[in-house]
C-alpha cells in the first residue's frame, strides 16, 4: 500500500476529508434535531425510560447541544474543533456511564447514550485525523 504525499491527491484528499466530516455532522445534526422536536419519542421508545419533565429537558439541552456541535464543525471544520468535539463526546460518554451504574432506572438510557456519545466521539476522533492529514497533504 502507498501512501500519497503531496501534489496532485491533496486536494482530492482534502475534499474527501471534508465530505466525510459534512456527513458525520449532517447525521449529528439529525439526531440533534430529533432529541430537540421529539424527545418523548427519543426517551420512550430508544432510551426506555418513563418519561417526565426533567428528562425532556436534558434531551432537549443534549439535542441542542448537538446541533450547536454539528453547526460550529460544518462553518469551521478544522482540526482543533473536530478535536474539542471529540472532548465533550468523551465527556459526555462518561457521564452516561455513571448514570447507567447509579440509577437503575435509567441504566438503559445511559447505556445507550454511553454508545452513541462513544460512536460520536469515534468519527470525530476519525475526522479530526484525516482533517489533519488533508491539511498536510497525505491521505
Amino acid at each position: 500500500m502507498t501512501v500519497p504525499t503531496a501534489g496532485p491527491t491533496a486536494p482530492a484528499t482534502a475534499r474527501s476529508s471534508r465530505r466525510r466530516v459534512r456527513l458525520v455532522e449532517a447525521a449529528r445534526a439529525a439526531w440533534g434535531a430529533t432529541l430537540l422536536l421529539a424527545p418523548r419519542t427519543v426517551l420512550t421508545h430508544v432510551h426506555g425510560v418513563r418519561v417526565d419533565e426533567r428528562s425532556l429537558v436534558v434531551a432537549r439541552v443534549l439535542g441542542a447541544r448537538h446541533l450547536v456541535q454539528a453547526g460550529a464543525t460544518l462553518v469551521t471544520p478544522r482540526p482543533a474543533g473536530l478535536a474539542l468535539g471529540v472532548v465533550v463526546d468523551v465527556l459526555h460518554a462518561a457521564t452516561a456511564a455513571g448514570l447507567a451504574a447509579l440509577d437503575p432506572t435509567r441504566r438503559r438510557a445511559g447505556v445507550v447514550d454511553t454508545v452513541s456519545a462513544t460512536v460520536w466521539a469515534a468519527a470525530g476522533a476519525r475526522a479530526a485525523s484525516r482533517a489533519r492529514e488533508g491539511r498536510r497533504g497525505v491521505g
